[in-house]
């Protein structure tokens, strides 16, 4: 009962000093318990009456305790939901009289949910609280909100866990067979970010803009660190989540806010479509002046699920210019899923090198390796058409003569980071209509794109998940030696060397 003693209620110090001076420790019992009890004439025969049914005194006066206790919080809570002036200096003047009380097991709550609603708590308060762990575990969220806006390693140790939660989870669906969803990119940006710990990120955060700035600088390091992308989704998960909780202290001071907004229901319908292409080209535009921007607009950008919508709309766009009969070039939303692809896949050099600038996309990317892809596309398109015009004899005859992808593409994706993302995802669609032509044709010419994108863990995850669902296919030799010759031995074979090269060094160092 540590703190009665300074509210002037007699505690275990003024006990133990009664029975050790006085001469009748019977005596001294009954006269404390007398000027401490239940002062209500009325409440003596009702006690009485309590013991005749073997009810202990200290039974009736626990639930006494409790019924005041709830009684007390439900007040607080009705003071607090006032939320002016006099509100705060009543919730302030209860505090003063009980934090005295906080180590009474009993009467603790009530100090808490009286800090819980105080907007602005004593340091000495939050100093007392942190340095007493029993204390910090039992504060509510919004008291140790306080506490970690001025410290910020603390906090960095509470969010550190759920950073790796996030990732082991998102890892767990590529790499786990048995994981609920079939692919990273099944489940819709809503459902994402009610995850438990997008949750419990923005439960932490709650209004305070410092503490959300510090979980982004979080994530920025780790992301650096790391290069792992997963890191990007959760900024723009967060962000989104804090906006469907109506946080507006945070929204609108956060200037990617209104971009992800209106990327956020593309990635959900996996296609940018014309109407909200220009607000995006409006804000890419306005960068000009807030160059700064750019590192968290490359995050979002870098996203998972922001690459995939991307590279499906550029796709669906040169579907869409070889039904006019036009070039790529003639359609306006192209450079600008272009300028959007080549922002998300620069987002780590651009955080790393600090220089906020966007680069030029590549005329060759317009003028040739998209209509050298179109082609491609346009090739498939025939083979499907003329496969179910023709016998079976001369729609194998006509997928052997199509079979070679021209050299210039090749090198296009070997030298180039859009490119090869864009080539890559062309294959992604090729599986997913189990065209095993153009799947053998196109699977030997990824293994070498730009940067090893095809040892990309997202990309092999839907890949493979793809090819699953085409198992009759590998009855074909057409497409089990382009799959597993050419593809999948050539990448065994470089995770060999990576392995031997790693011993290697790890050898050379402890010998």
């Amino acid at each position: 009962m540590s703190g009665l003693e300074e509210v002037g209620i007699p505690g275990t110090n003024y006990l133990r000093e009664a029975l050790t001076s006085c001469t009748d420790p019977l005596s001294a019992i009954e006269e404390f318990q007398t000027q401490n009890s239940i002062l209500l004439p009325s409440l003596t025969p009702a006690l009485h009456f309590l013991d005749l049914h073997g009810i202990k005194r200290l039974e009736f006066h626990s639930s006494v305790v409790e019924e005041l206790r709830n009684r007390l919080i439900e007040q607080i809570s009705n003071i607090a939901s006032s939320n002016n002036k006099e509100s705060l200096r009543k919730l302030n003047d209860v505090l003063e009289k009980s934090f005295p009380l906080v180590k009474v097991p009993e009467l603790q709550p009530v100090v808490m949910h009286a800090m819980k609603h105080l907007p602005k708590i004593k340091p000495s308060y939050l100093k007392k609280i942190l340095s007493d762990k029993e204390l910090y575990a039992a504060a509510a969220v919004e008291v140790r909100r306080q506490i970690w806006e001025d410290n910020q390693a603390l906090f960095g140790d509470e969010a550190s866990p759920l950073f790796s939660q996030y990732i082991s989870d998102r890892e767990n669906i590529i790499f786990n067979p048995e994981s609920e969803h079939k692919t990273l990119y099944d489940m819709s940006p809503k459902a994402r970010r009610h995850s438990t710990i997008v949750q419990k990120l923005s439960d932490m955060i709650g209004k305070s803009i410092k503490l959300y700035d510090m979980v982004l600088q979080f994530l920025r390091t780790l992301f650096l660190r790391t290069r792992n992308v997963h890191y990007c989704t959760l900024r723009s998960e967060l962000l989104m989540s804090l906006h469907d909780l109506d946080i507006h202290e945070i929204c609108s001071v956060d200037p990617c806010h209104k971009f992800a907004w209106c990327l956020d229901p593309c990635i959900r319908e996996k296609f940018i479509d014309s109407k909200r292409a220009p607000e995006l080209q409006r804000f890419l535009d306005g960068l000009k002046k807030q160059e700064q921007v750019l590192g968290d607009l490359s995050m979002i950008l870098c996203d998972p699920h922001a690459i995939n919508t991307i590279c499906l709309t550029i796709l669906k766009s040169l579907q869409q210019t070889i039904h006019a009969e036009s070039l790529p070039r003639e359609n306006g939303d192209v450079l600008l899923l272009l300028r959007l692809l080549s922002l998300g896949l620069q987002a780590w050099d651009i955080i790393d090198s600090q220089i906020f600038r966007q680069q030029k996309i590549e005329p060759n990317l317009l003028t040739n390796f998209l209509p050298l892809l179109s082609c491609l596309m346009l090739d498939d398109q025939y083979r499907n058409l003329n496969s179910r015009m023709a016998s079976e004899e001369e729609s194998t005859s006509n997928t052997h003569i199509m079979r070679d992808i021209p050299m210039a593409l090749i090198q296009y994706a070997n030298g180039c980071a859009i490119a090869s993302k864009i080539l890559l995802y062309y294959t992604l669609q090729a599986v997913k209509k189990q065209d095993r032509s153009a799947v053998a044709r196109v699977l030997p010419a990824v293994v070498n794109c730009e940067n090893e994108a095809a040892y990309d863990d997202n990309f092999l995850h839907v890949l493979t998940s793809g090819l699953i669902v085409m198992a009759d296919e590998f009855q074909y030799e057409e497409l089990c030696i382009p799959a597993f010759d050419d593809f999948f031995l050539v990448l065994k074979l470089f995770f060999l060397s990576c392995v031997r090269i790693l011993y290697s060094s790890t050898c050379i160092m402890y010998t």
